[in-house]
């Protein structure tokens, strides 16, 4: 079947003594400390990943982590054994086991990669 539509054409960049000019940047070269200031996507994402494991554990996300596995496990169970009493009451037991093991398993990770950092071992 015939194309209906006009293909888009590219820009002609020729000027009038019959030179090329390429596509791109156009104006001046960016200086040592603007070329820094703009770091690749991938980056940027290391720096933030380093970030985020430098702060400390909180209970608050502890608790959050806890209640997602919890909310997993009752899930899992109401639909293993159609008792939802019992997933509850397993859920909420599970939530009260989850929360202090999470929050100590992350301060221990913590520490452990302060310490590293202090002896000048990459992390």
């Amino acid at each position: 079947m015939a194309q209906t539509r006009k293909r888009r054409q590219t820009k002609h960049r020729g000027n009038a003594a019959g030179m090329v000019e390429v596509r791109g940047r156009t104006g001046r070269r960016p200086t040592e400390g603007e070329r820094k200031q703009n770091l690749s996507a991938k980056e940027e994402a290391r720096l933030r990943r380093l970030q985020r494991l430098d702060t400390p554990p909180t209970w608050k996300g502890a608790i959050n982590r806890a209640a997602i596995a919890a909310a997993l496990f009752v899930v899992i169970i109401a639909i293993m054994q159609q008792n939802i009493a019992t997933a509850v009451s397993l859920g909420a037991v599970m939530l009260l086991i989850y929360i202090p093991m999470s929050y100590y398993t992350d301060l221990f990770i913590y520490r452990r990669r302060q310490k590293k950092k202090a002896e000048g071992k990459a992390v």
